[in-house]
């Protein structure tokens, strides 16, 4: 059995992993975003198409409705044993 090695101290870390979390200041943004939303970042040329988030859920729920889906399948019935 391998061991495992020891946790690295805070010495043993590069100067730039150091942080002083007395310094730390709470996310101000943190009580604005909605915890349902999410991010996606858009290249270039489609960020020139679709300027508002309203156009890329226009573009994108017309796709969803564009393609075929396939028909749910009831749930097998359970033989009593």
């Amino acid at each position: 059995m391998k061991k495992t090695p020891s946790p690295k101290t805070v010495k043993d870390l590069r100067a730039e992993y150091r942080f002083d979390y007395s310094k730390s200041r709470p996310n101000r943004f943190a009580d604005t975003s909605d915890s349902s939303a999410v991010v996606v970042v858009l290249d270039p040329d489609v960020a020139e198409v679709f300027t508002t988030p309203e156009s890329v859920n226009n573009a994108l729920r017309a796709l969803i409705n564009a393609i075929p889906q396939p028909p749910k399948r009831k749930p097998a019935r359970r033989s009593a044993s």
